[in-house]
């Protein structure tokens, strides 16, 4: 935890431009980019469409022969990706393509279906698609659980990586994932040892490539990974084993088209569907995750990026639509289906790509190699192309995705997903991944925790979570437990009751009243226990004062029926001392003086009650949010940034207003937020323990700043404009007299009056607050501690003053908190102050 007094901040604000004023919200996904914008080519954009052309063209082929396609249908889909989606799509820095997550879906499409189906059913997906983004719903694709993405992609990723072992032995893939596991001894019997070589030395390189030391290794390393580890494969494929299986592109004019799909209309269109939703899924997760590289390398780079090079935020809709029309093409020409590939685009982002045209250009790139270098390519091995995309299946089970779903209590939905996808297929592990998640969902939803404890024949009953129809059967049975007649206290901590929680509740607590029990409510949803559609309003939270600690208010009939409840113990189980009366809260505001009489009989004030409920709701509520942070500090001792001097007003809350906890503040209280002066020590209205926490503060704590803190209202102030303590009577006016300096500054003409910026105080008590803070920041200064830091330039010092009816803070003016500037001008502290000064603080880190 940390907090700090803000500082002024001096730069003029941008004006929001006309797309953005204030009050307009920014549309869920923009619209397309006007008309008429001219396609330019950058330097960066033609470097950076080189390297991802030189990772897609060997990724598109071994695609391919990863689910038995035509090997030139890998290329025109990479060609179209490029060139279709990159002109139309709305992630300008998404590389879209063959891809790895829709390899088992097509693999099984082939078999069942063939080629020329197989592209008929791209076409349909394609077509569904470009309906969704028109209809703009790109954003409810999104709405998926991420453990159910992450899960689907990992269970097509194991398959993939076990489908590619087998070509990578030397053996051919069989038709489903338990098959290829299964058929693994017998594949290890007939080992043949080119096709392991090679697949083995591509892993290696893959693996190695990014980890080369040194400044040799620094330069190889801008030739991707995977155009090095094919590039390798082949030239040793071709010295130490010439026999071994390579690829075979046939003649363009045997291209294989479309034909009109045959077969059951239900299956087909679930084939649609199949395609659609996991194409669709991965593209625009990776738009999402495209939008965010870009975002962090324009935060990362020097200044930020220039106004050419600023890259467009993605428009989800439009790059749906933009896929969709790529599919279908691609099914029209006979190539694989298309989406968004996160290998591709992540390197097109880091290699420098600033718009379109480094995609356009990839695809380009891909038609000439398509065209010109089919006698290069066919001399790649096919062990090496399954090699590689064998480790893009491995790469998609993501440990940190595991990491992430286990934080989140999510891993049994991203296990039941990605078992559903190996063993069933990819629809049917989506279902399962779904339905899983819906009853984890409702399992959270009635999840309610109730526990019952007893001391000294009374009873506290804690219920924690919602309370539903569900958990009805064990709130009756966990109530069923106290005698007839008891006194209890029932703590609701949740933010939802039905009406059967309601009755069984109702009915409960009136048995007990009948039969002269005593039964208080209190908590998150205590006091009255209302019917399910009244309001809710919690008050027993902390910065809410003891006397509206009522949680809600309870009615004459509660008050009259419900008599008090003390419970007076030091502690009752684990949830601390406790002391309810009949408010359901901390008791009733009485008149000075009041008391209240426990269950043994005692007398206590109602001032302790009040205290002893405070202490309560802390151990309760509190006390475990903070307990490790404390116990931190206590083995590591105390290192505030701050020194904060305010008055010992009982409104002014120092760690509300300023929003710190444990460990960022050293405070120091007193009547009128007084700083006396060093040379007033000795004499006898002097003061030694403001000036012993002023020296611990600066020179033993090594604080970097001190705050001066007064408020609006403060009696202190009317004191002495009320009666002047020219003789020392007591202690009170004997403190008083360490005013009177600020007294004289706001009679004097030499100094110009505090004020607050844009208005002058409404009163004198209002002008002698503000004169008192600058007067004090004076004496501050005379310290010989403060003194020495300032002159180090190592101390900062602050005048801060309170509005406590606005609920509002005013700063300084950094010329009079320095003792520099001649303007005593305390200027308003708006909600996004902290702002500009945390984003310099994250620069300089």
């Amino acid at each position: 935890m940390s907090a700090c007094v803000p500082t002024r901040n001096n730069r003029t604000p941008r004006s929001s431009p006309p797309s953005r004023a204030p009050g307009v919200k920014r549309p869920p996904s923009p619209p397309p980019p006007p008309g008429g914008r001219r396609f330019r080519i950058a330097g960066a954009d033609l470097s950076a469409s080189i390297t991802v052309f030189l990772i897609a063209v060997p990724m598109s082929l071994g695609l391919a022969v990863a689910i038995d396609a035509p090997l030139q249908a890998g290329l025109v889909s990479a060609a179209i990706g490029g060139i279709v989606a990159g002109l139309l799509g709305g992630t300008p820095l998404q590389v879209s393509g063959p891809s790895a997550g829709l390899t088992v879906v097509t693999a099984e499409l082939i078999q069942v279906y063939g080629w020329r189906t197989t592209c008929a059913i791209t076409i349909g997906a394609g077509l569904l698609q470009i309906l969704l983004g028109s209809l703009r719903a790109a954003r409810s694709a999104l709405a998926v659980s991420p453990a159910i993405v992450h899960g689907t992609l990992a269970g097509i990723g194991v398959a993939i990586a076990l489908a590619q072992l087998h070509i990578v032995l030397g053996g051919s893939p069989q038709s489903s994932v338990v098959d290829n596991a299964l058929a693994l001894p017998a594949q290890l019997e007939r080992l043949s040892p080119a096709a392991p070589l090679i697949g083995s030395l591509t892993i290696a390189v893959l693996v190695l490539w990014p980890r080369l030391p040194g400044r040799v290794g620094q330069a190889v390393r801008r030739i991707p990974a995977a155009l090095a580890a094919v590039a390798i494969a082949t030239a040793v494929a071709a010295l130490a084993t010439p026999a071994i299986a390579r690829v075979d592109l046939p003649s363009w004019r045997s291209h294989a088209l479309p034909e009109m799909p045959q077969g059951p209309a239900l299956a087909l269109a679930t084939a649609v569907f199949t395609v659609m939703l996991v194409a669709s899924l991965e593209s625009l997760l990776s738009a999402v995750a495209v939008d965010k590289l870009a975002a962090d390398r324009a935060a990362g780079s020097e200044g930020g990026p220039s106004g050419h090079e600023r890259v467009e935020r993605a428009d989800l809709d439009r790059e749906l639509r933009g896929q969709g029309i790529a599919n279908s093409l691609s099914g029209l020409l006979g190539g694989l289906p298309i989406s968004g590939g996160a290998v591709r685009s992540s390197a097109n982002v880091r290699a420098g790509a600033t718009g379109r045209a480094a995609t356009v250009l990839h695809g380009l790139w891909v038609l000439v190699a398509a065209a010109l270098l089919v006698s290069v390519l066919e001399w790649i091995p096919l062990a090496a192309l399954a090699a590689l995309v064998m480790m893009v299946g491995i790469q998609m089970v993501s440990f940190a995705h595991i990491r992430n779903v286990h934080k989140h209590r999510e891993f049994l939905v991203y296990g039941a997903t990605i078992t559903g996808v190996v063993l069933f297929g990819v629809l049917k592990g989506v279902a399962l991944g779904v339905a899983v998640a819906v009853a984890v969902a409702l399992h959270r939803l009635a999840r309610t925790r109730i526990t019952v404890a007893e001391q000294d024949g009374r009873y506290l009953v804690t219920v924690r979570g919602q309370l539903t129809f569900l958990a009805v059967p064990r709130l009756s049975r966990a109530l069923g437990q106290l005698p007839p007649g008891v006194d209890a206290v029932v703590e609701l901590d949740g933010f939802f009751m039905d009406h059967a929680a309601f009755e069984a509740i109702q009915d409960w607590r009136n048995a007990q009243i009948a039969q002269g029990g005593r039964i208080v409510f209190t908590g998150r949803s205590g006091g009255r226990v209302a019917e399910p559609a009244a309001a809710a309003h919690s008050c027993c939270r902390p910065w809410t004062p003891w006397r509206n600690h009522h949680c809600h208010g309870r009615s004459e009939h509660a008050a009259a029926t419900t008599t008090e409840l003390t419970v007076h113990d030091a502690t009752l189980g684990e949830a601390g001392p406790w002391d309810i009366d009949g408010t359901g809260g901390a008791g009733a505001r009485t008149g000075p003086g009041a008391s209240g009489t426990t269950a043994g009989g005692s007398s206590r004030p109602a001032g302790a009650h009040r205290l002893l409920n405070g202490l309560s709701s802390f151990q309760r509520n509190t006390a475990p949010l903070v307990r490790e942070e404390l116990a931190r500090l206590a083995a590591e001792g105390q290192h505030p940034s701050q020194l904060f001097i305010a008055c010992a007003d009982s409104r002014l809350v120092t760690s509300m207003i300023t929003s710190s906890g444990p460990g960022d503040l050293f405070t120091v209280r007193n009547v009128g937020n007084l700083v006396p002066p060093p040379d007033t020590a000795t004499t006898e209205s002097g003061d030694d323990s403001v000036a012993a926490a002023i020296e611990y503060a600066v020179d033993v704590l090594r604080v970097e700043s001190i705050t001066v803190c007064g408020h609006s209202g403060c009696g202190a102030m009317q004191a002495l404009l009320s009666a002047q303590p020219r003789v020392p009577r007591t202690p009170l006016w004997r403190w008083l007299r360490h005013g009177l300096p600020s007294l004289e500054r706001m009679a004097s003409r030499q100094h110009s009056w505090a004020r607050i910026s844009g208005r002058l105080p409404t009163d004198a008590v209002e002008q002698l607050c503000l004169t008192n803070i600058v007067q004090q920041l004076d004496h501050l200064r005379a310290h010989e501690s403060v003194a020495r830091r300032l002159a180090e330039g190592t101390l900062e010092l602050h005048g801060m003053y309170f509005h406590v009816g606005e609920a509002q803070a005013y700063l300084l003016a950094q010329g009079a908190s320095a003792g520099t500037g001649p303007d005593e001008v305390f200027d308003r502290v708006g909600p996004g102050a902290g702002l500009s000064t945390t984003l310099e603080a994250e620069a300089h880190a």
